[in-house]
């Protein structure tokens, strides 16, 4: 009984670290302001809504403030008003991102204690395998996703939607319109990216520790 609770226990720790990578990498970029800012500027997407940089940016931290905030109830932007399919729509991804705080801050504990017990029994070697496999994942999606994009997205609203509110109309929500495709485009190169560089850290450290006991 205590064999199997013991394999039970380190594949959760496993699938911790897995999922806190994953979190994390979603928190860093659905929180990389600097991309959206990139946009604006080379994309002049204020011009599309007669709003200056600055002003339009207020208006995006409003909406990531809503997103990211338990304590903020309603979405309330400066320049912009929503449709109720979009204001659900917004209630779904804000519960999306507090699930996935929620999932961070659980692994941040089961990811502490793997660390520390390969850590101490000197098996940080551990980590080679699962990142080398993990590393292929990343490409693999950014392949499918470079295919056709938009089926991509499509696909990918649908999985995580129960409902068709993510389809903005742009003459009732003006925000869509300075939401562009290609900002979401190279959000999910961002994401591709640290999660990559997430996995060959750790293929780094493994190597790094195989190494040692040779």
């Amino acid at each position: 009984m205590m064999v199997w609770l013991n394999k039970v226990k380190n594949w959760a720790q496993w699938l911790g670290l897995y999922l806190w990578l994953l979190s994390g990498t979603i928190i860093l970029t659905i929180n990389a302001s600097w991309l959206y800012y990139f946009n604006v500027q080379w994309q002049h997407l204020g011009r599309l809504v007669n709003l200056s940089t600055g002003r339009l940016m207020v208006n995006y931290y409003q909406l990531l403030a809503y997103l990211n905030f338990p304590w903020v109830p309603k979405l309330k932007m400066t320049d912009f008003t929503d449709s109720t399919s979009a204001l659900v729509h917004f209630a779904d991804v804000k519960n999306l991102f507090l699930l996935d705080y929620g999932v961070f801050f659980v692994t941040c504990v089961t990811t502490y204690y793997l660390w520390r017990r390969l850590k101490r029994d000197q098996q940080l070697w551990r980590f080679v395998l699962p990142m080398q496999t993990a590393l292929w994942v990343p490409p693999l999606i950014a392949a499918a996703m470079a295919v056709n994009f938009d089926q991509f997205f499509i696909f990918f609203h649908k999985v995580l939607f129960r409902n068709s509110d993510w389809l903005f109309d742009p003459l009732f929500d003006r925000i869509i319109v300075v939401l562009p495709d290609t900002f979401f485009l190279q959000c999910f190169v961002l994401a591709f990216i640290i999660l990559e560089w997430s996995f060959a850290y750790y293929l780094a450290v493994g190597k790094q520790a195989l190494k040692a006991l040779k």
